[in-house]
């Protein structure tokens, strides 16, 4: 899936003196911070992170702040999804409107109908909404299905996405990965 990277960043955070006894749990607790919530820094929503402190010694910064700024290095895993990237999610809800995924088990997506290329049509079966290929009835999308779509937008705010379902590399992940469609 595209949208996620690894990224190696130079660090210094910043401790307060209070918190001198147990620096590591202190610098943790920061980082924690940065968990799950898009960081304009990083371009992106820091899924995790390992940290190696570069220095045995922390320096104490000049002025009103009584605080010491401890360096270090961490590895951290950015998911950055852009404009036309493909990204997999699991389907939550479907509407004759829409349909709802959940990303990588934090982020939100829609894809509305006029998201949906028209091979793809609306059905209700057994009171739930499914979307099948008229082209290749084994091609359904359905509530806990996998599907990978293209990336229209993202509101970083609110980590939610809207996507598409328009190009051919789109849909079920069960169906495009299966052998029928590698041969057709």
């Amino acid at each position: 899936m595209e949208g996620l990277s690894k990224s190696d960043a130079n660090l210094i955070v910043y401790v307060h003196p209070s918190q001198s006894k147990n620096v590591d749990k202190a610098i943790l607790r920061e980082l924690s911070s940065l968990l799950f919530k898009y960081s304009q820094a990083f371009d992106g929503v820091v899924l995790a992170y390992s940290v190696d402190p570069q220095d045995k010694c922390a320096r104490i910064l000049s002025g009103v702040h009584p605080y010491f700024g401890v360096r270090l290095r961490a590895n951290l895993l950015i998911f950055s999804p852009k404009p036309n990237m493909l990204l997999e999610g699991k389907v939550v809800k479907i509407t004759r409107e829409s349909i709802h995924c959940i990303v990588l088990g934090f982020s939100s997506a829609i894809i509305t109908d006029e998201n949906i290329r028209n091979e793809l049509k609306y059905k209700a079966k057994h009171g739930e909404g499914v979307y099948v290929s008229r082209y290749h009835k084994r091609h359904v999308i359905k509530v806990g299905a996998v599907i990978r779509f293209e990336v229209k937008s993202l509101d970083e705010e609110i980590l939610h996405i809207s996507g598409s379902l328009i190009p051919a590399n789109t849909g079920s992940v069960h169906w495009l990965c299966s052998p029928v469609m590698k041969l057709g």
